[in-house]
């Protein structure tokens, strides 16, 4: 959330701030009133306490007077609590100053691609003809066991999977990322206070009913709850994760003829980098995690872009962002892969986590993010890049040592 002091002083600049996201600036007029009511709240029952500590045995009436004032404000005060807090969480971040203006996808900004497509001198492919007819990848299984938009891999595409997974884990402990598997589930302080509540429908959270559970849509969740209400020596900054977990995403919405197969799924893996850092050192270790990711998709010799993310797509937590888009055979086009986000110090306010810097300087710390692979969207585009005219598919090269072979052949 953001800091209340902030909107108080600069309640204009927080609403320009917004609005550029495409959010209401009606919620900042909310929180300040809200704000108002709260101290004004706050300045009697503190007047009463101080006036119940001073009243003696011998004036007994205006201490139950007191009494009484303070049985009827105090609870006043623990709703208004709860709604200046609630309120708070509907405010987005806001974005960065460099970040380019826009209300939709359609303004995101290219600012950079890497490698070539291939002209394939054969028919190509999609994903899905590819690996039915290499007998790794049913998704029709998937429907009949747990419903649409699961899947089950096979053979090299279990195999492919984790190769992927192994070697990305170990190319970001070498880059000095601490490895972490954790858990699939969050109590919701953790799945709402890192903000995982996006306008709409796109990425709805699974709950288990009956208990203040749900399944992670990303590792982000389950790596940011990890230091709540910690305090972290700056001395100990940056703690840099690689967080392996399997992610969970309802993912309602309409989407078209992306909607089919691996491009959108109930249910994946994923390989998640996660930072905690000073404040002043965010905008270096966003251009860090940015970088591995293009390394990653590099080695895998996968043709890509980059997209700068305008204001309007930034989401609720970032306060700037990257998209990695890799090519895609299939549709002709590139096709998100991953992302990297700086969250400033949003998600830190919501789970209290801080550094301190002896003698006495106290703040939050600035947490980011950054995808390494999907199991996925990462798969799919290997298969529909590397396909070759007799079906088979080549693996690439930094993955074989992984695999055990050069090349996917039908079964």
């Amino acid at each position: 959330m953001l800091d209340i002091k902030l909107i108080r002083e600069k309640p204009d600049f927080v609403k320009a701030g917004i609005r550029a996201k495409g959010y209401s600036a009606d919620l900042v007029d909310e929180a300040l009133r809200l704000d108002i009511y709260r101290r004004k709240l706050l300045g009697e029952i503190e007047e009463l306490r101080a006036d119940r500590n001073k009243i003696d045995k011998d004036r007994q009436e205006l201490g139950r007077h007191v009494k009484e004032q303070l049985k009827k404000l105090e609870p006043e005060l623990e709703k208004i609590d709860h709604q200046i807090g609630f309120t708070l969480s509907q405010i987005p971040n806001l974005p960065l100053p460099d970040v380019p203006s826009g209300k939709s996808e359609a303004d995101n900004v290219e600012i950079s691609r890497w490698g070539t497509p291939k002209n394939f001198d054969f028919p190509v492919k999609d994903h899905l003809q590819l690996g039915e007819a290499l007998g790794i990848l049913d998704f029709p299984t998937g429907a009949k066991v747990t419903g649409s938009q699961f899947f089950y891999w096979y053979g090299a595409g279990a195999l492919l999977e984790l190769a992927l997974v192994q070697y990305a884990m170990q190319k970001l402990q070498k880059a000095g990322f601490t490895p972490v598997i954790t858990p699939d589930l969050a109590k919701s302080r953790f799945y709402l206070g890192t903000g995982y509540a996006p306008k709409g429908n796109e990425a709805q959270t699974y709950v288990i009913e009956g208990q203040d559970l749900g399944l992670i849509a990303t590792a982000e969740v389950t790596l940011a709850g990890k230091h709540a209400d910690e305090v972290i020596p700056a001395d100990k900054l940056p703690l840099k994760y690689v967080g392996y977990s399997h992610c969970f995403r309802q993912e309602s919405g309409a989407y078209g003829k992306y909607s089919k197969g691996l491009y959108r799924v109930h249910q994946f893996t994923k390989v998640e980098m996660f930072v905690y850092c000073l404040p002043e050192d965010s905008d270096k270790y966003h251009r860090e995690i940015l970088q591995n990711e293009e390394s990653i998709y590099q080695d895998l010799g996968l043709p890509y872009r980059i997209l700068e993310m305008c204001t309007g797509d930034l989401g609720a937590t970032a306060a700037k962002k990257y998209d990695i888009e890799a090519w895609m055979p299939g549709r002709g086009d590139y096709g998100e892969v991953t992302s990297t986000s700086n969250c400033t110090d949003y998600q830190a306010r919501n789970l209290n986590i801080r550094y301190k810097n002896p003698p006495d300087k106290s703040d939050f710390v600035h947490m980011l993010n950054g995808t390494a692979l999907v199991s996925s969207r990462v798969p799919l585009a290997i298969l529909e890049n590397y396909q070759n005219a007799d079906g088979s598919v080549t693996v690439p090269e930094i993955l074989r040592p992984f695999m055990g072979t050069d090349k996917i052949s039908p079964r």
